[in-house]
């Protein structure tokens, strides 16, 4: 079943790079060359971001924190080009730890499936969103995300169980969840430690959470991607730089990091990710702001036009 998974993967990520290849060749046709080559700085993103994913902290909420604190991609292209540049990276974990742990795959593969069908309908709903919309889902879901790591450090999350598989009523819960939780993460909310919980509230082992949560992330976010690479949500150099240098990050821990002071990194990742939080969400508040005002200042042209009716009259 392991071999049916891998396969099955295998034909989801291939359909994502030829979706993605053939939008990029679109574009290259209409842009020179230099508009669409990323830089250090977004590859280096990636590889950072994409090491802490690989350790367990999570990229989503680090990656947001650096577009925000640089400015590097736009607030309302920000959930895309998450999705699109972590997608690869995200494949290389799931093909490197999924046999690390045996769940049983009738968990696994209903979870799994729930996860896909979730990323495509929230990736839909959030690709079109306007940027104070996101604005403000990211702000919050990059407070939400800081919550988790702030419970992580405190060892709040429950302990779990024994158990490597789920049935019945809890599987279906587990299954519901899982769907909710890709439609979030199309937002920008983490997947990983919202998912470790409710692993843990079910009962299961801890340890079962890594393999569910890498594949599900890995079967998604090539579906998820895809709304966003329609719809050109996303920016182009930053998604590119996330899985140039998102590769080598996963693949420095997986063969080469042995050990790192994960509590020194989670504390500073909490601080930079609760900044950039608030930048989003004040950003939005300063761009509501500014459409209230220049709602509220008259049009020259307007009362040019009314006086010279009134002097006709």
């Amino acid at each position: 079943m392991i071999a049916v998974m891998f396969a099955a993967l295998g034909v989801d990520t291939s359909v994502f790079l030829s979706v993605w290849a053939m939008a990029l060749a679109r574009v290259h046709a209409a842009r020179p060359v230099g508009e669409m080559r990323p830089t250090l700085r977004h590859c280096g993103i990636g590889f950072v971001t994409n090491v802490f994913d690989t350790l367990g902290v999570g990229s989503f909420a680090t990656t947001s924190a650096f577009f925000k604190l640089w400015r590097v991609v736009p607030d309302e292209q920000i959930p895309g080009t998450l999705n699109v540049g972590h997608t690869l990276p995200s494949v290389l974990q799931a093909f490197l730890y999924m046999t690390f742990v045996h769940v049983e795959m009738t968990t696994l593969m209903p979870m799994v499936g729930a996860t896909i069908l979730g990323a495509w309908l929230g990736a839909e709903v959030v690709a079109g969103w306007p940027r104070r919309k996101i604005q403000i889902g990211m702000g919050i879901a990059l407070l939400l995300a800081a919550t988790a790591m702030v419970m992580t450090q405190f060892s709040l999350f429950p302990p779990g169980g024994d158990s490597l598989g789920l049935g019945g009523v809890k599987l279906a819960v587990a299954v519901v969840g899982n769907f909710i939780l890709a439609m979030l993460m199309m937002l920008g909310i983490g997947f990983y430690a919202p998912c470790m919980v409710m692993v843990c509230l079910l009962g299961m082992n801890p340890a079962a959470a890594f393999p569910i949560m890498m594949s599900s992330c890995a079967f998604m976010m090539p579906v998820g991607s895809i709304p966003f690479i329609r719809r050109q949500s996303y920016d182009i150099k930053a998604a590119l730089g996330l899985a140039i240098g998102g590769l080598p990050g996963v693949l420095a821990v997986a063969i080469l990091v042995k050990s790192l002071p994960l509590t020194a990194v989670r504390w500073l990742v909490i601080v930079v990710v609760i900044y950039a939080a608030t930048m989003m969400l004040r950003s939005a508040v300063l761009e509501a702001q500014s459409r209230k005002a220049t709602a509220a200042t008259p049009d020259p042209a307007g009362i040019e036009i009314a006086r010279s009716n009134k002097s006709v009259i």
